[in-house]
């Protein structure tokens, strides 16, 4: 009598026990670890081969190997914290002066992202393609040395041809071109890959994470979601817009218009935005590209910026903390302005916290989606916020993706990073503290002009609508980690 269905069935527990150890082990969230163990338990073979698949973090980036360690023990904060103590009292030179309220948003991001913060930076909010585009594409055509372009969506539609255009000329006229596009969202494009058309003119190109079967690589959810263009080490461009049609929202030929906020960076900054393109083009297998020796000349009266990353390797959790930071240290006014809004518990409760201490606590959303089911699983959690204090507008069609948090009129925290699991957790996300006064103020009046054409949301009117409906939203909530 063949042994083989014994000795099956004893391999797939083995199995499953190895990977339930592992979640064990190494997951850093329980319901993450709940989930995973009960699919290997559950699925003999397949839920081990998912877990394989999806559940692993293998993202260990080249550009953090070739680093010298931080620490030698961790991060080691407490440590951390007196040792930037020590280091601020026996150099000369101190960083510059932050609001007093601010400090200690100052120093934690101090010890998190270990980037410095820089004086004497212009930051210039560009609305819509049709601002953004043509001073994008004329900066690409007056560069001299060296084009860095990172893109979460790259489409080849009209808007997608004229800077694949605009980067075969400058490739032509001898600068260093490089462009990384993120390997899974090309591949969700219907229109050819950007890539490929690159490679066609002669633009050296790298993919984010391309799914491919041998060897495997599967990072699905492990996206590369910056948008970067760096000119000649000087002059930069992020914030929350793609290359796409889609965000010429006064164009005719627009069938799904998008509004958005992209923004144009000038001084010192330039350079840590460099040196984060430098790293994922490195990680993508790109190998070394330029980066400035020295930072760009500080604008006077400028800013005081840093670059904030975050990602599902060694920068996990950084935006997160930062948040926490942020909303701890507002005093009067918090004015948020996201697509996509399912921030985890830890926000929500320092949010409500921030509520109790008499913080006003504004919300801008769309009211159309480019994400249905996301909208859905947002709108299952506003009558809970809602009923804890936070005022939240819905804006009107058609959909905004501007991503834009403002306390206290004084700092300003823009870039490429939504408030959602997929952000926070999954993505690598690039965003820009800025502490300058005037320029929040315009930003808020920016805000308020936005807020003025929208809804105020109402929890009773939420919690009445039909009950399939409401239990609709839930189910989509209920699956909001994977969205």
């Amino acid at each position: 009598m063949s042994h083989w269905p014994l000795w099956l069935g004893a391999t797939a527990w083995l199995l499953a026990l190895f990977a339930c150890g592992h979640a064990l082990l190494l997951k850093r969230d329980p319901r993450a670890a709940w989930g995973w163990i009960v699919v290997c338990v559950m699925l003999p073979f397949g839920g081990v081969l998912l877990y394989f698949l999806f559940g692993i973090n293998r993202v260990e980036t080249r550009a953090h190997r070739l680093r010298p360690p931080r620490h030698t023990l961790g991060r080691g904060v407490g440590l951390d914290h007196e040792r930037d103590a020590r280091h601020r009292r026996s150099v000369s030179h101190e960083r510059p002066a932050v609001p007093a309220s601010f400090e200690q948003l100052a120093r934690t991001a101090d010890v998190i992202t270990h980037r410095p913060l820089l004086d004497g930076n212009l930051v210039e909010p560009l609305h819509d393609g049709e601002q953004a585009y043509p001073h994008m594409l004329q900066a690409i055509a007056q560069a001299r040395e060296s084009v860095l372009m990172a893109s979460y969506i790259f489409d080849v539609d009209k808007v997608g041809e004229q800077f694949i255009a605009a980067l075969a000329d400058a490739q032509q006229r001898g600068l260093k071109v490089c462009v990384l596009v993120d390997g899974f969202a090309e591949l969700s494009l219907s229109r050819p890959c950007a890539s490929r058309r690159l490679r066609q003119v002669g633009v050296d190109v790298q993919r984010f994470h391309p799914p491919r079967l041998l060897p495997p690589s599967l990072h699905l959810n492990l996206r590369n979601h910056r948008k970067l263009l760096i000119v000649d080490g000087e002059l930069a461009y992020t914030g929350g817009m793609n290359i796409s049609l889609r965000h010429m929202a006064q164009d005719p030929e627009n069938n799904r218009p998008e509004h958005d906020l992209h923004f144009e960076l000038r001084g010192p900054v330039v350079q840590q935005l460099a040196e984060v393109f430098g790293e994922d083009w490195r990680y993508a297998g790109g190998g070394d590209c330029p980066c400035p020796a020295q930072p760009p000349s500080e604008v006077e009266g400028g800013a005081i910026c840093r670059v904030i990353t975050d990602g599902p390797n060694e920068d996990l959790g950084q935006l997160t903390l930062i948040l926490l930071s942020a909303l701890a240290s507002a005093r009067s006014r918090v004015r948020i302005m996201t697509p996509y809004f399912l921030p985890p518990r830890e926000l929500v409760a320092a949010m409500e916290a921030a509520v109790l201490r008499g913080v006003q606590i504004q919300i801008l959303l769309p009211s159309k989606s480019d994400q249905g089911k996301m909208l859905r699983a947002m709108r299952h959690q506003l009558p809970h916020l809602i009923l804890r204090g936070l005022r939240l507008y819905y804006q009107p069609p058609p959909f905004v993706h501007s991503k834009l948090l403002i306390v206290d009129d004084e700092y300003v925290l823009l870039g490429s990073a939504n408030l959602d699991p997929r952000s926070l957790r999954l993505n690598f996300e690039l965003v820009v503290e800025a502490y300058d006064r005037d320029f929040a103020l315009r930003m808020a009046r920016h805000f308020k002009e936005l807020r003025k054409r929208s809804t105020l949301l109402h929890a009773k009117a939420l919690q009445k609508r039909p009950l399939p409906s409401r239990l609709y939203d839930a189910v989509w909530w209920l699956f909001s980690p994977y969205l």
